[in-house]
């Protein structure tokens, strides 16, 4: 399994509205911005569609292909490290657990995100940007680069990042909580009943970390133009910035396309894990 928070892109699209919803700042009355402001998930899909084409939905593609082909190559690399290092320190060896399987799987994430952070940087960068100042992947990362805290500004929001390890760990305990209590003793799952156990496990895993996925993706964005082009320092700032722009509520910006993905992904892994 692995620990993202964000993954398969094969939905790619959605994953472009929620970012752009999740950076947007609620405008003060009479404030003159040129950036579009976006209502709901369907108004940023035909606001997109309307100044860009179809290919704004797509803004970063590149970078998310990337990131989902090194994030995979890192996590099962270090997985099966990871793993391989806990069955040498055990003197008679057995299968571990489901709660060491976890923390396994934490470890691997963690390290995985050392390695892959910066081209999630970058892919946001993009998707965040206009048409017009869209650049390729790689004049996008020098300008991050050169614009903020030199080479280490391709790891912001790392911290965040090795936080939400945690979100599949909480998914993955909900499921099994949730099988006990509304199919107790059953061992066998129908395909709709895993897709439904599932999508509710990640929707509640979802609810739960999507203030910290918000601020990670402030922190890799360009900072919104109340900063006056001074980047944020930590997720704890970009939080603290929410609350006092748009309330408490604005750290749960883009949380409908993040549930939709997130049912619709970890509907069908679960689905097909139980068959």
């Amino acid at each position: 399994m692995r620990f993202t928070e964000d993954d398969a892109d094969w939905m790619s699209w959605l994953r472009s509205v929620k970012t752009r919803l999740q950076v947007q700042v609620k405008h003060a009355p009479g404030a003159d911005f040129s950036e579009p402001h976006y209502t709901s998930t369907w108004d940023a899909i035909t606001k997109i569609v309307a100044d860009e084409g179809i290919g704004g939905l797509y803004a970063g593609i590149n970078g998310s292909l990337l990131g989902v082909a090194s994030t995979n190559f890192a996590y099962f690399y270090w997985y099966s490290t990871v793993r391989e290092f806990y069955f040498r320190s055990q003197k008679i060896p057995a299968p571990p657990s489901t709660a060491i399987e976890l923390g396994l799987g934490a470890i691997a994430g963690a390290v995985a995100q050392l390695c892959t952070i910066p081209v999630a940087v970058v892919t946001t960068r993009q998707q965040t940007q206009s048409k017009l100042d869209r650049k390729s992947l790689m004049e996008t990362a020098r300008e991050v680069i050169h614009s903020e805290d030199g080479v280490f500004g391709l790891w912001r929001g790392l911290k965040a990042s090795l936080v939400l390890v945690v979100n599949p760990a909480i998914t993955y305990g909900a499921y099994e909580r949730l099988k006990n209590v509304m199919f107790p003793g059953k061992t066998r799952l129908t395909p709709a009943e895993a897709f439904l156990l599932g999508a509710m496990s990640k929707a509640l895993a979802t609810i739960v970390t999507q203030p910290l996925i918000v601020a990670k993706v402030g922190l890799q964005s360009k900072p919104p133009l109340q900063r006056l082009g001074k980047p944020f320092k930590g997720f704890i700032e970009v939080m603290q910035f929410i609350i006092k722009h748009e309330g408490v509520l604005g750290l749960f910006k883009g949380i409908g396309p993040q549930i939709v993905k997130g049912l619709l992904v970890q509907g069908i892994l679960m689905m097909t894990k139980e068959r």
